[in-house]
This record gives structure tokens, C-alpha cells and sequence, in this order.
């Protein structure tokens, strides 16, 4: 992943609303660096209210598995130290950044730390996927996967095999020297259109 460090992560959640009383019931995240995954952090966690049947046949997570589980404030505050100051970067991260920053405040804690979202970036850097949903995606580059999906860490490894995926392709076709982690964030705004030529701007000012 360059020079920098950055956790992938994903949350379970029991819907889709942080803002409307939804939790997380399960985190998964796996630090990489070097473009190498180095560390991984797994738990479930009791959101304090049932999940639906849906949740349940969705996740495989059931509400049984979740009675014994730690409280979500307790999981949080060790995930919150597993993040540290590392980058972060999530599949659709606009879904996981509110749930993170939501839980974050309920123990006091306010993200500094910038995040990207691998889809956006995706949709410039494999224009013609026939789709850009993390199974798609994976399907597409052939990358590396557990055969789970809709559970955390799976979800999370998936989804760092695309991010270094995304970093060795971006060299290799565009002759990038190096990928740093503000480029990625910058190529999620640039349009796909104009994507190509300013990464070949990019690699010239690389030298």
C-alpha cells in the first residue's frame, strides 16, 4: 500500500439507519502495509435490541451468537485502538464512516483520521467491471476470497485485496512510481472521463 499504512474495515450492522437507531453487531478490519496485510481485529458485538429475521439469514449472525457478545461501547473502544492514526478505507464507505463516527461519539471520541472509499476509486480504475459491488469486483479481478460474504472480516480482506489490487494496476498501467493515499482519495473526485489523463499528468510530475 505504498508508504503509508491504512485499515480496511466493515461493519454488520442490525439496518441501515446510524442516524435512526441502527447498530453495529459485528467489526472487521485488517491493517495493511506495504501492500501487505499485516494485522487483523474480529468481534462481534451485542447491540442491545434484536436483530430481525432478515439480519439474521442475511449475516448468518444470529441473535443467540450475539447475547454473549461484548457490548458495542467495549468492542469500539479496542477497535478505536486498533485504528490509531492509520488511514482508513471501506467498500461504500459513506455506509460504514457513519456508523463508525456515530459509535465513535458514544465513547467520546471524535475520527481524525481521513477515509476513502475503494468503490468510488474502483469506478475509475476498472471503468468496463461489469459492476462495482465488492462480489463483482472480486469476481472480476480473480482476487483472493474466503467464499464468505456479509461477514465482517471476509468482507474486509476482500475488500484490502482489491484496494493493493487497485495500487499495482495503477502503477503498472499509468507507470505511477508511487500510489500515496491522497491520490487515491483525489481520483474518487476526479470524473471517470477525466481520470486517465490525470493520472498520466500524475506519472509525469512523478517523473
Amino acid at each position: 500500500m505504498g508508504d503509508y499504512s491504512a485499515v480496511v474495515l466493515d461493519f454488520e450492522t442490525t439496518g441501515l439507519s446510524a442516524d435512526g437507531g441502527d447498530r453495529p453487531i459485528e467489526v472487521g478490519a485488517v491493517l495493511v502495509r506495504n501492500n501487505r496485510i499485516v494485522e487483523r481485529f474480529e468481534s462481534l458485538m451485542n447491540p442491545g435490541m434484536r436483530v430481525s429475521s432478515f439480519i439474521e439469514e442475511y449475516t448468518g449472525i444470529t441473535n443467540g451468537m450475539l447475547a454473549s457478545a461484548p457490548s458495542v461501547n467495549e468492542v469500539m473502544r479496542r477497535f478505536a485502538a486498533f485504528m490509531a492514526r492509520h488511514h482508513l478505507v471501506a467498500h461504500n464507505a459513506s455506509f460504514d464512516r457513519r456508523f463508525l463516527d456515530a459509535e465513535l461519539r458514544q465513547i467520546g471520541i471524535l475520527r481524525r483520521q481521513e477515509f476513502a472509499c475503494s468503490m468510488l476509486v474502483s469506478r475509475r480504475v476498472y471503468p468496463d467491471a461489469p459492476s462495482h459491488r465488492l462480489a463483482a469486483l472480486v469476481k472480476h479481478k480473480n482476487l483472493s476470497t474466503s467464499g464468505v460474504y456479509h461477514r465482517a472480516l471476509a468482507d474486509a480482506e476482500m475488500t484490502a485485496h482489491l484496494w493493493i489490487a487497485m495500487v499495482d494496476d495503477l502503477k503498472n498501467t499509468f507507470r505511477l512510481r508511487h500510489v500515496p493515499f491522497e491520490l487515491m482519495r483525489q481520483l474518487e473526485k476526479v470524473s471517470k472521463r477525466a481520470a486517465p489523463a490525470y493520472l498520466r499528468k500524475i506519472a509525469v510530475e512523478q517523473g
